[in-house]
């Protein structure tokens, strides 16, 4: 989406009519096995003490497996196959009855490396929020302890824009910025990959610095929707697609955990979930939505390997604890076990000492909470606390569960026994938990102008009061209506997902997530006029997500309408909190007004704000061919393919740097490779069939040129769809 739409300068650009790569914008983007269930499979098996002790300067190996449901592993009793992290629960420990405190990733995940919850760490969705400069996390502790530190990433939601990659010596998140063809999917790459790049760095360490620890982490995000397993797990697992992506990503980490069994420094090895998946439980399809124990009860094993238990056996069996262990314990744990102190005020505890293990200790309540429905939807905010096996879940529908008697939450307790209900709520309150903010850290200064320019109707985007008609109880049809527009625009069914998302904001007008899908779907349908009038509507009924002003500003630009996309857009780009798509996208607009100096400046500090972000390399890189630089442009897409080889408009950039270099052959061989990474390039496709039309090329050309007329949005491409209607034409007449 957003595509900048002058012809190439210059040259055989003036005589041939060629696409550059459009401007680069970050796009939109089951059957339940019971906990009772698992816990009783748990109990079968005897506990046997684990050989956990702390060991100065010990590697440490953290593994974070996303969406995982606790009983899908077969030590909890599950139904995938998983022999790798089995075998990893009986060197070590499981813990039977652990939770997550955020149902998404990059709030779990800031659980997990800062030791607080997330009104502490601030990190409350997956986007618009940023971990502060100067956090204290894992790899900052450890790194001044002298370890080396490196994180392996699998998927966007933890990209280093959001901060979780300070003090980290390599934070790998090249996962690309490309989007699936729908949009609605997240950037990832395979837990194969991952596990490899985090393999191959293990190995280099040890040669190189073999004296001084490594903490290793890596993030394997497969089992996250969509689910399509690679073979042949997708046939062994076809009517259960989700626990083959468990399967197929225990695979993928069995070699990792047999490297680190083999060295010769012994490794601490922390593996959990960073939330669950709720299969429709509660009549939930993913996640994000609810707290239930599906969604919010995770794995985790912690064992010690290699180093003289390298000739061990493996046991026939781990340690199982039935201790109440939570996210915020990760860390005080990983500092325990290599011996340095963990700071005092973290709320959590170590979870390394045997007795602390073994036996029930006074009950520790935790905080939990699910955002997601507030900020993407508008519905009632959903926080919670446990309690020993007690569950409090605070709506305006208030949810109590006794979880030792009821692990499938389907009796609510909530009203029977007032007494235990006001005990669970103080302890909840106790923890003092805020209501997250803005998504973006807005300045007054930003607040101010955006308020002026009429884009903010009021100073409270968010209920005062929540009713039970906002309890995401009573709403939970229409997030399944949400899952059913994604499927159907992914299934070519535009008009039936334009249709859901209609009905959906008649009944909910405050649901943000549901104009994104629908203006960008009238977008793709080549319904300019619609997609802007949606968001500006959005904005007068008083939906102020910042991604909503990002995307109109992006359409404004699009449709010739620079002027208003700049007022719009500049407020966004004010403060060092500044989100990096809204400055992209404030860039493109300077771009498109002829303020090329203002565009350059703009995209130089998306780069300084995500140094390994191919989109404004890219950008820079159409800068440099404007203005005859070509030198300067083939570097800028270069180096756009090293950080994001799988870029298509990188490739499509340096097609446009041969054209001009008049090497066709180059050229259309890039715009090729363009189209093979995104069949939706709309300007790869132009400029590959164009080019080898004129060429004579007519059969190998039309491919590109049918597609193009299927794909490419009528509200950019009118004068373009002409020319190559027109280039068909003459063809077929031959």
């Amino acid at each position: 989406m957003g595509g900048q739409r002058k012809d190439l300068p210059g040259g055989a650009a003036k005589r041939e009519r060629r696409r550059r790569p459009r401007w680069g914008r970050a796009g939109v983007a089951a059957v339940l096995v019971a906990a009772l269930a698992a816990a009783a499979f748990a109990m079968l098996r005897p506990a046997v003490q684990a050989d956990l002790r702390p060991i100065a300067h010990q590697n440490i190996l953290l593994v974070t497996i996303d969406t995982l449901r606790a009983d899908a592993l077969g030590a909890y009793g599950g139904r995938a196959r998983t022999p790798a992290l089995d075998r990893l629960a009986n060197e070590g420990v499981r813990f039977d009855f652990a939770h997550a405190h955020a149902v998404v990733t990059l709030p779990s995940h800031a659980s997990i490396l800062t030791g607080q919850y997330p009104f502490q760490h601030g990190l409350r969705d997956n986007s618009g929020f940023r971990l502060r400069p100067g956090s204290r996390t894992a790899a900052t502790l450890l790194h001044a302890a002298g370890y080396a530190t490196a994180a392996f990433l699998g998927a966007f939601p933890l990209h280093s824009r959001f901060g979780l990659n300070q003090s980290f010596d390599l934070y790998d998140d090249h996962f690309g910025e490309t989007r699936a063809p729908t949009e609605f999917a997240m950037p990832e790459r395979p837990a194969t990959e991952v596990v490899g790049l985090a393999r191959r760095w293990i190995v280099n360490r040890a040669r190189q610095s073999a004296d001084r620890p490594w903490f290793v982490w890596v993030h394997v995000f497969d089992p996250h929707a969509p689910y399509k397993p690679p073979a042949p797990y997708n046939a062994e697992y076809a009517s259960q697609l989700y626990y083959g992506e468990v399967a197929a990503t225990d695979a993928a980490l069995a070699p990792l955990f047999d490297d680190v069994r083999e060295g010769n420094r012994p490794v601490l090895v922390v593996v959990t979930g960073d939330h669950g998946e709720a299969l429709g439980d509660h009549g939930e399809i993913s996640h994000g939505l609810f707290a239930y124990e599906s969604t919010l009860r995770v794995p985790l094993i912690v064992a010690e390997l290699g180093g003289e238990r390298r000739d061990r056996p493996v046991p026939a069996r781990g340690e199982v604890s039935a201790v109440p262990a939570r996210h915020i314990d990760i860390l005080p744990t990983i500092l325990d076990a290599v011996g340095l102190p963990a700071p005092a005020d973290l709320p959590g505890r170590s979870l390394v000492a045997a007795a602390e293990r073994r036996k029930r200790s006074a009950p520790r309540p935790t905080y939990f909470e699910a955002m997601s429905g507030m900020l993407n939807r508008g519905w009632a905010p959903l926080t919670g606390v446990l309690a020993d096996r007690g569950k409090y879940i605070d709506l305006p529908i208030p949810e109590r569960y006794d979880l030792a008697r009821d692990g499938e939450e389907r009796s609510n307790l909530a009203g029977r026994a007032p007494q235990r209900d006001r005990e669970l709520l103080a302890a909840l309150q106790g923890f003092r938990p805020v209501l997250p903010g803005q998504r973006l850290a807005e300045n007054p200064a930003a607040a101010a102008e955006l308020l002026a320019l009429g884009y903010i109707s009021g100073d409270a985007p968010r209920r005062a009061h929540y009713t039970e008609a906002d309890d995401p109880k009573r709403l939970v049809d229409l997030d399944r209506a949400v899952h059913d527009a994604v499927n159907a625009f992914g299934e070519g069914r535009a008009g039936d997902a334009v249709r859901i998302y209609q009905g959906v904001i008649s009944r909910r007008p405050d649901m943000a997530i549901a104009y994104q899908h629908l203006a960008f779907i009238e977008w793709q349908r080549g319904e300019a006029d619609p997609a802007v009038e949606l968001l500006r509507g959005a904005i007068r009924t008083g939906v102020t997500d910042p991604r909503i002003l990002t995307e109109l500003g992006g359409y404004l630009t699009e449709t010739g309408r620079v002027e208003e996309a700049i007022r719009l857009l500049e407020p966004l780009a004010i403060g060092a909190a500044a989100d990096a798509d809204a400055l992209n996208s404030l860039g493109i607009a300077y771009a498109r007004n002829g303020r090329r100096e203002d565009a350059r400046r703009i995209f130089q500090r998306v780069v300084s704000v995500n140094p390994d972000s191919s989109i404004p390399l890219e950008n820079l890189g159409l800068l440099a061919l404007e203005r005859g630089d070509v030198e300067r442009a083939q570097a800028y897409f270069e180096h756009a393919i090293r950080v994001d080889p799988r870029s298509s408009r990188a490739h499509a950039g340096a097609g446009n740097v041969a054209l001009r270099r008049g090497d066709r052959r180059t050229a259309v061989a890039e715009w090729m490779r363009a189209v093979q990474l995104d069949p939706l390039n709309a300007d790869a496709l132009y400029n590959a069939g164009t080019v080898l039309a004129r060429d004579g090329n007519l059969d190998e050309a039309r491919p590109y040129l049918e597609r193009f007329l299927r794909v490419a949005p009528a509200s950019v491409y009118g004068k373009d769809l002409r020319e190559v209607e027109a280039i068909l034409n003459r063809a077929t007449r031959r």
